[in-house]
């Protein structure tokens, strides 16, 4: 069967954007070790390169590894929108959770305006390849009970304010760690189960 998996970015602190959404404040390193860093994700996850970028990445006609299938709230929709970009990952079936969104701005993505937690049920009974959770906070928050992986990049930056990796209720679920690699710019990319 499908997992969703939760692919993530978050400062030691653990926010995954600033206040106003930003997430330009991550360090890497310096120029060599952000690009090894960021060869090296690349390269195992090609398909959460956005579409435009992946020319630029050498992963023009880089297949799907590990998802098919792309969920996001609108927070992190927002910016592609703003660009002027509707289908920021065109080489994946997108969903966007929104109750404010309106109708899609793209026949490529869906919006989905109801219960984020039915959706991902009903994909995880299809055929096809995991289902990425690209962000935001309150989005994982609602599907923690569905979160069947975590791949989390954190960064050496406190950001002290901002958006949450989850927000939602008091809810202790407890994760395996199942492998763990460090790059020389001080990013820790861990990877968790979720222990049932």
């Amino acid at each position: 069967m499908r997992e969703l998996v939760y692919y993530v970015a978050v400062s030691i602190d653990g926010y995954i954007a600033g206040p106003g959404g930003e997430f330009d404040f991550y360090p890497a390193g310096d120029e060599a070790q952000t690009a090894a860093y960021m060869g090296a994700m690349n390269k195992r996850y090609p398909e959460t390169v956005p579409t435009a970028m992946r020319p630029a990445c050498g992963l023009t006609d880089a297949p799907n590894q590990h998802f098919d299938t792309v969920l996001m709230g609108l927070g992190a929709y927002r910016p592609a929108l703003d660009a002027g970009i509707t289908s920021p990952y065109a080489h994946l079936r997108q969903y966007v959770v929104s109750t404010t969104l309106g109708p899609s701005p793209d026949p490529d993505m869906t919006v989905i305006d109801a219960d984020p937690l039915a959706l991902v049920r009903d994909l995880k009974r299809k055929e096809g390849q995991d289902i990425w959770l690209c962000g935001g906070g309150r989005l994982a928050g609602t599907l923690l009970p569905e979160i069947d992986q975590l791949i989390v990049k954190s960064y050496p930056v406190v950001a002290g304010s901002g958006i949450p990796a989850f927000h939602g209720a008091f809810d202790p679920t407890v994760f395996r760690v199942t492998d763990r690699e460090s790059f020389d710019g001080g990013v820790m990319v861990t990877w968790f189960t979720r222990r049932r």
